[in-house]
């Protein structure tokens, strides 16, 4: 949760060079464009992962949000935040993703890198990678729309007023989801650790 506020807060702390960078990428500026993508690509991706519970779908997902942001980038109002559009672009392919394809039986490993980067030791290291996959496969028990509310709330550690913004949904439905789907969630970990027990 501390990680997605830094996030957060490293994307508004500067707006107005990420502004500076939608303006030279309109007029053609690769390179503002490949740095847009650089300051971006890795909560894109990270959330893709988190919503399609597939690495390989995720990394697609992720390279068509910004083949589209590439294609609709003269539209964009630069005056406007980046992220939340982001959001919702990448919350919405992921959902079209869903629908279209069957659902994979590979384990996403979000927070691997944060293991390589830790000073875990190879225990520590073991029991967090269990408890993520517990974590996973609570969030594979959801419906598209509770996974959506869960992740961008909980993990993303986005307000519920933005998370309904980027679902286009009221804050009612988005509260009502979240309500479910910790409930849910709560209900598989323990029948889990029960089972392990």
């Amino acid at each position: 949760m501390e990680m997605a506020v830094s996030l957060m807060c490293q994307f508004t702390a500067e707006p107005g060079s990420i502004h500076r960078l939608i303006r030279k990428a309109k007029a053609g500026d690769v390179s503002s464009f490949e740095q847009i993508v650089m300051l971006y690509e890795r909560t894109v991706l990270r959330l893709a992962r988190r919503l399609l519970l597939d690495p390989e779908m995720a990394r697609d997902a992720a390279q068509e949000v910004f083949l589209r942001l590439h294609s609709k980038l003269g539209k964009f109002q630069e005056d406007r935040a980046l992220a939340p559009w982001l959001y919702r672009i990448t919350v919405n392919l992921c959902h079209d993703l869903q629908r279209r394809s069957k659902p994979s039986l590979v384990v996403a490993l979000d927070f691997a890198e944060s293991l390589r980067d830790s000073a875990l030791n190879p225990e520590q290291s073991v029991a967090l990678l269990q408890q993520q996959e517990l974590v996973i496969a609570a969030l594979k028990e959801l419906t598209p729309r509770e996974r959506e509310a869960i992740v961008l709330r909980d993990l993303e550690g986005l307000s519920t007023a933005e998370v309904a913004r980027v679902l286009r949904s009221s804050e009612g439905t988005v509260r009502s989801q979240i309500s479910t789907g910790r409930v849910k969630i709560k209900r598989f970990v323990m029948a889990q650790l029960g089972r392990q027990a």
